[in-house]
């Protein structure tokens, strides 16, 4: 089980913090972005998606629920796919939209508003909690039960701090 925290100051820096993330996940990796609306979820995505290679504009899939995006991961390509289950009211519309049909090894998958779809989700998964709101700072925790996850994590944390990220 493993927590870690660091601050980011701006939605620059938690794009950065995306970019960081992005370029150290693995194909079938599963990242669940939790916080209120504002939080800075999208802005995290979109990081996550430029670590990833994805180019073009990246918008949170409200209304859609799912986007499709290819990227690369490790030199070959990807699928980004990025969820937003804000707008569902039952857990079995996360059946229905197909979510677990995503969870595969050439995606990984960015699913915003989580928690409704919290029984379909898979155990190896990163929860990212996003703390804050306005023109606050936010606190990021990176949070999995999976060890393999933490290796991963704590590289991050460290090659921020050696670019000058805040922790």
């Amino acid at each position: 089980m493993m927590d870690c925290k660091v601050t980011s100051e701006t939605v620059e820096q938690t794009r950065n913090w995306g970019k960081c993330l992005g370029e150290r996940l693995l194909p079938g990796d599963v990242l669940a972005l939790i916080g209120d609306l504002g939080a800075g979820k999208t802005a995290l995505a979109q990081g996550i998606g430029e670590g990833l290679g994805v180019t073009g504009p990246m918008t949170s899939p409200t209304f859609t629920l799912i986007h499709e995006y290819e990227g690369q991961c490790q030199g070959k390509k990807i699928r980004l796919v990025h969820m937003d289950l804000y707008r569902l009211q039952h857990p079995q519309e996360a059946e229905v939209i197909g979510v677990e049909e995503s969870f595969t090894e050439d995606a990984i998958c960015l699913i915003e508003w989580p928690e409704i779809a919290e029984d379909y989700l898979p155990e190896n998964r990163l929860d990212i909690k996003i703390l804050g709101s306005g023109e606050q700072p936010r606190e990021i925790i990176f949070h999995s039960a999976e060890n393999d996850w933490e290796q991963r994590i704590m590289d991050l944390i460290y090659s921020r701090e050696k670019l000058g990220g805040s922790q």
